[in-house]
């Protein structure tokens, strides 16, 4: 196995919200490939209750980008009101950009995946954790699929907010619960390096509770 080319896509899978090509169209066999080993991922008690909307419509896309454009720009205003002159530090005014372009553009990127759960959510933590970790596993091997084939995405969920209304546009049972949204396209480059993180000893301890690692 070329541990390299691995490593590489594990660590430069980015969220990716300004560098969508809303213009160039999607496979939907390079789609069909990345759902497809998206469900090789593991699932609790083999239940393999992810499912997954496809939305290509285009008047679909602007109905959930409507529910998305509304929530998106009130949670912004919130984000900015309560940073005050804080969000014009570069790395803050960048993130903050990066989330407003994508809601000024969400319908129109060529795709937009709904992964969703056969199921409702139990209230319990450690059933809730088995359910919502039933179907992250999957998205996070499809957003690597993703990666692997020049394209990319971000999972979102401000649409959840609306969550009733979306389940109406997508024609939802009761019994399906959705989890975020995925904006998928061709990204406009291939030059995706590692973001930023914390050194590993500041963040996984060995045996108890701060106590590094290494």
């Amino acid at each position: 196995m070329d541990t390299t080319g691995v490593d590489h896509v594990l660590s430069t899978t980015r969220a990716v919200r300004r560098k969508l090509d809303l213009d160039r169209p999607v496979s939907p066999e390079v789609l069909e490939t990345c759902l497809r080993l998206s469900t090789y991922a593991p699932s609790p008690g083999n239940q393999q209750s992810w499912r997954w909307i496809v939305v290509r419509d285009p008047w679909s896309r602007k109905q959930l980008g409507a529910l998305f454009r509304e929530v998106g720009r009130a949670y912004l205003a919130g984000v900015r009101a309560e940073l005050g002159a804080a969000v014009a530090h570069p790395p803050v005014r960048r993130m903050v950009g990066s989330v407003q372009h994508l809601i000024d553009v969400i319908d129109r990127v060529p795709v937009l995946v709904v992964p969703c759960v056969q199921g409702t959510p139990p209230s319990g933590n450690a059933e809730a954790a088995s359910f919502y970790g039933g179907i992250y596993p999957a998205v996070w091997s499809f957003q690597l699929a993703l990666r692997s084939r020049g394209l990319g995405t971000v999972l979102t969920t401000l649409h959840l907010q609306r969550e009733r209304e979306a389940a109406e546009i997508l024609g939802l049972p009761a019994d399906v619960t959705q989890v975020g949204l995925l904006p998928v396209a061709h990204t406009t480059t291939t030059d995706f390096r590692p973001p930023a993180r914390r050194p590993l000893g500041t963040v996984a301890f060995l045996d108890t509770w701060g106590r590094p690692l290494t």
